[in-house]
């Protein structure tokens, strides 16, 4: 079959006319059948409308108001509020608080602070500086030696 872009002009104008004569024979059969709908375009079927009736939008607003009474008439003047689940009591976070405060009690009185003694800064002593210093003074005096 022969592409739309290898036709030739002559052979454009014949398929225009065929469209146009099958688009009024098409006319032609829908007004001796009666039919109210037009042909379709281009062999495309018409697109459909989408949506709600007013009806199925009025069931819907029904429902959700029905739903929402519901939820009003269970706390007057509060929406519900899911009950949260777990938790604890306030029996049970006083007996957890009193068993901690008797355990730390416990460790306060079994042993008593005693301050560390302070660290001592600088971690040399004074022999051991002279010593360093000494042989210090021993290596120049080798260096000045052998230089002269």
């Amino acid at each position: 079959m022969n592409s739309i872009t290898n036709l030739t002009v002559k052979q454009l104008h014949q398929a225009a006319d065929l469209k146009e004569k099958i688009a009024a024979l098409e006319k032609e059969l829908s007004q001796l059948l009666g039919s109210t709908t037009q042909p379709a375009a281009a062999g495309l079927a018409p697109k459909k409308k989408g949506g709600m009736s007013a009806a199925g939008k009025a069931r819907i607003a029904a429902a959700q108001k029905a739903r929402w009474a519901k939820v009003k008439a269970s706390a007057p003047g509060v929406a519900a509020v899911p009950k949260k689940k777990g938790g604890m009591s306030a029996a049970g976070k006083a007996r957890i608080a009193a068993a901690q405060k008797a355990r730390w009690a416990k460790v306060k009185a079994s042993a008593p602070v005693v301050p560390a003694a302070p660290k001592k800064k600088g971690g040399m002593s004074a022999a051991g500086k002279a010593r360093i210093v000494a042989a210090q003074k021993a290596r120049w005096a080798k260096i000045k030696a052998a230089k002269q």
